[in-house]
């Protein structure tokens, strides 16, 4: 069924993940939407399981889009690139600030009202402004990692790419709003305006970080940890189980649950802010009394008193999840190249499961499609 993006152009000059989940939501809202790649592709198509010029990291972020592939290291590519920038609702890149401008795909290649959307690491401004990023970098940089200290005291990152797809599901959302400030002009008969986003990694990092930023700032150091002890855990049998805690009688009710009513009369683990100053008193003793029974027997106690509690899933057992299943949060799709494979729903919005295109698929149709509309010759 056509989405509310049906009839928009989308070129999407992007690679990797932020710019292209940006362009796959609106191809899922019904834009057409035209990736431009490099000879060599889109650098995600050489990562993780893959076949050919297909692979799972490419499919998860490009479903349903046209590939067009340009050499924008020539005059002909430049030129045939800005033809189609020319032509475009939305145009997203994610080059270095100012290389687009460079290769015809700036702003000013756009159409008068078109939203044009930069997606980079460290923004458009500023003196890191052409420092390279990925998702890992700007979990160093904007304190992620350091907010993620593991057992063993190191700062780890978090391996499933969150700033990267945040960033992406930002950039949708900035989009959207553009757009839809674009259509109340039109109905209101006021000139044509073109909308430049800039949306960066680190800014993107920076949500994500919310809570502990505003209370770093507002402190002028570091805050305590949330609420200790919640976390992970490992039973009797080597499984782990999670643990939260958000309000304190949710301690108190743990403390019974768990047979240890004792620590609700030691003045170390009274309020979060003791337990947070006590922790390593509170784990030398939580931690032996948790392993001496198996994690699912934990899970179903905690559960029972109504705390919030499950075991530690592999991505495996998530699918095989009976609640996964039945709210087809990851339905399966047939990818040429690839096969059958799994890929979330964008919550709200659903099930996505047009394929993704092949390096250059649509390269000669879309460009003759294009030069045809402006009377010249077709061809690529």
């Amino acid at each position: 069924m056509p989405g509310p993006y049906a009839g928009l152009f989308v070129l999407d000059a992007a690679q990797g993940i932020a710019g292209p989940l940006c362009g796959m939501l609106l191809a899922q809202g019904g834009a057409r939407v035209v990736k431009l790649e490099p000879p060599k592709g889109d650098w995600s198509r050489g990562l993780t399981a893959r076949e050919g010029t297909h692979s799972v990291m490419h499919t998860a972020f490009n479903r349903g889009k046209d590939s067009v592939v340009l050499d924008l290291g020539t005059p002909e590519g430049q030129a045939q690139a800005a033809r189609l920038a020319a032509r475009a609702d939305v145009l997203l890149e994610a080059f270095r600030p100012g290389v687009a401008a460079r290769i015809g795909l700036g702003p000013e290649a756009a159409k008068a009202d078109a939203v044009c959307v930069s997606v980079s690491g460290f923004g458009q401004a500023g003196p890191l402004r052409e420092r390279p990023c990925t998702d890992g970098v700007a979990q160093a940089f904007a304190g992620i990692a350091a907010c993620n200290l593991g057992a063993d005291g190191i700062p780890h990152r978090l391996p499933t790419l969150p700033v990267d797809i945040f960033t992406g599901m930002s950039a949708f959302a900035a989009c959207q709003s553009a757009l839809a400030e674009q259509a109340r002009d039109r109905r209101e008969g006021a000139p044509p305006r073109r909308r430049h986003l800039d949306v960066s990694l680190i800014a993107g990092a920076a949500q994500l970080l919310a809570v502990p930023l505003a209370e770093s700032g507002l402190l002028g150091r570091l805050p305590g940890e949330l609420n200790v002890p919640a976390g992970t855990y490992q039973g009797s049998c080597g499984g782990w189980f999670m643990l939260a805690l958000v309000r304190e009688e949710e301690w108190q009710a743990f403390c019974r649950a768990v047979g240890r009513p004792g620590w609700l009369e030691d003045p170390r683990f009274a309020r979060f802010a003791d337990r947070a100053a006590h922790k390593p008193a509170l784990m030398a003793e939580l931690r032996p009394h948790l392993a001496s029974r198996p994690a699912a027997e934990w899970v179903a106690l905690l559960q029972g008193a109504r705390l919030l509690a499950d075991r530690v899933n592999t991505p495996l057992d998530f699918l095989a999840e009976p609640q996964v299943e039945a709210t087809g949060i990851a339905p399966r799709m047939r990818q040429p190249g690839l096969g059958e494979l799994p890929v979330p729903a964008m919550p709200g919005l659903g099930a996505w499961t047009a394929p993704a295109p092949a390096l250059g698929e649509h390269t000669a149709g879309v460009m003759a499609e294009f030069a045809l509309a402006e009377g010249r010759p077709g061809g690529a």
